[in-house]
């Protein structure tokens, strides 16, 4: 079994129910299976074949399901992309994953005239119409020729289109994380992969048709992707689709569709206890809220909880478990702070440096092995071997356990920032200072943001006395997404090393500390 033909199993016994509502409009099962079905076939049309690479450079819409599930069900692979991302680090994506079609909004149009000439691979360039895109002089672009609507897909489609037979080893979906490099690597999930940990979240958070789901987490983020997407649809839930988080709009749609379940990032629930208008009684439906990306404050979650009446249950993941490994139990006493116990036929452990189990309370790297597990890093043979060891997955997070088996993250054994739920690297804000001709040396780290949990600050060291902040970070502004450029710079006069040269970062955190 897979995500393609559990839905087409749901749509066959649910066909008249809900699958999801957008902007006020609902598609049922049996819409949504048809759409799939004819896209997948007018892919076929256009010359994709099963193995292939199709990109998805789409926010949280209708396009975006259709064209995960429609990509999947003719055997190709999908790689979805932040299409906030800017033309260097979409190009990277595009040319590192081999990718020969792209499905993207009509307002990306211009960035895909710009950078088609460095994609040879690419052949197709699927269009969605945003109605804000402007297409009156699109016959003009030299890369029309490779230009479709995303309708037009559809249109050419085939309703009896039989898809070929799919393997569950085979790579279903390529999710490019940030590395130490400061290059993405490409996590290689596969059929079984998504699908065990789509069923293992519905089975253990209790998932089911009657349930109705905020889907507001970004659809290109795993967290989104298997929580608020794949497990509602393969337990025939129905999805409340949210373009973009906004505290007003979750609150008006929780009033009039009095939905189920929401799940979030620590800063959602933020800005939702502090909008001046969240009206308790608008959440009243929720039977469960559920907290991800990063760890959640517990202030803040028992402030949430006391204020909208509605537990919040803290989980873990990470894209190359599919994502979810720990949430806190739902028949068990919620621990704050924990992210809670293995998931079903998920094994977590806490080892120590010669991957030996700890006993509670110690700390240790958080290892864990399952179904949902990748099966590598995309052309990464190298970091693959050092990732996953003997048939487990290392964090790179150091955790602890208690007596009854709930894990707590205690820090992170990289450097990673966590932005909002976006996973930053200082390592590449880096590269692209260092790339200023007028920066000498450059060190990022995480401070604490009370909105976005953490904020990137870099520390610069500069040759040009009338370099300003504001420059660099119009510098940063056109290299890196919105996400990752600095909350602020600070220009100093030497970073500290030790002997051997090596800049400490940890110096510079217990300074920040220090003046806090």
């Amino acid at each position: 079994m897979n995500l393609s033909s559990q839905l087409h199993q749901t749509a066959r016994k649910l066909g008249a129910k809900p699958a999801y509502y957008f902007e006020d409009q609902v598609t049922t099962y049996a819409e949504l299976d048809g759409a799939v079905t004819k896209f997948a076939s007018g892919l076929e049309k256009l010359g994709v074949k099963q193995g292939d690479h199709i990109a998805l450079l789409l926010g949280n819409s209708p396009h975006f399901v259709i064209g995960l599930y429609g990509a999947l069900r003719l055997g190709a692979t999908v790689i979805p992309v932040n299409p906030i991302y800017t033309a260097d680090e979409i190009g990277y994506i595009l040319n590192n994953g081999d990718v020969k079609a792209v499905i993207g909004l009509d307002l990306l149009v211009p960035l895909a005239e710009k950078m088609h000439h460095h994609l040879p691979k690419v052949e197709n360039f699927i269009i969605c119409e945003s109605g804000q895109g402007q297409t009156q002089h699109i016959t003009a672009l030299s890369i029309y020729p490779k230009l479709k609507t995303f309708a037009d897909v559809i249109a050419a489609g085939d309703l009896h289109f039989q898809g070929p037979e799919l393997k569950e080893d085979d790579t279903a979906v390529i999710l490019y994380t940030s590395g130490t490099t400061g290059r993405p690597k490409g996590a290689m999930l596969t059929h079984r992969n998504l699908y065990s940990n789509a069923i293992d979240v519905s089975d253990y958070l209790k998932i089911n048709e009657e349930d109705r789901v905020i889907t507001a987490l970004p659809m290109f983020h795993v967290f989104c992707l298997t929580v608020s997407l794949n497990a509602p649809l393969m337990s025939g839930g129905t999805l409340l689709i949210v373009p973009k988080f906004s505290p007003k709009e979750i609150f008006r749609i929780a009033k009039k569709y009095e939905p189920t379940l929401f799940a979030g990032v620590p800063t959602m629930y933020n800005f939702l206890l502090q909008h001046p208008e969240g009206d308790p009684q608008d959440l009243k439906s929720l039977r469960l809220c559920i907290s991800g990306g990063a760890s959640m404050p517990v202030a803040l979650l028992k402030n949430f909880e006391k204020k909208f009446n509605v537990v919040v249950s803290e989980g873990y993941g990470l894209s190359e478990a599919s994502p979810v490994t720990c949430f806190n139990p739902l028949d068990r006493p919620r621990k704050p702070g924990s992210i809670g116990t293995s998931i079903i036929h998920v094994e977590n452990k806490v080892v120590n440096e010669l991957g030996e189990e700890l006993p509670p309370g110690e700390v240790g790297e958080l290892i864990v092995r399952g179904p949902n597990v990748m099966k590598g890093y995309y052309k990464m043979p190298e970091e693959t071997a050092a990732t996953i060891k003997d048939g487990w997955l290392y964090t790179g997070d150091l955790a602890s356990t208690d007596d009854e088996g709930y894990f707590y993250i205690v820090d992170r054994k990289k450097d990673l920032i966590i932005v909002g739920g976006y996973n930053v690297y200082p390592r590449e804000v880096e590269e692209v200072l260092y790339n200023h001709p007028d920066v000498v040396e450059v060190a990022v780290l995480g401070v604490p943001d009370p909105n976005f949990g953490e904020a990137v600050r870099s520390y610069v060291v500069s040759k040009n006395p009338e370099l300003t902040e504001e420059q660099l970070l119009a510098y940063c502004s056109e290299h890196l997404a919105k996400y990752k450029v600095p909350a602020s710079i600070e220009f100093i006069d030497e970073l500290p090393k030790n002997t051997t040269g090596k800049i400490l970062r940890r110096a510079l955190k217990e300074k920040v500390l220090q003046s806090n």
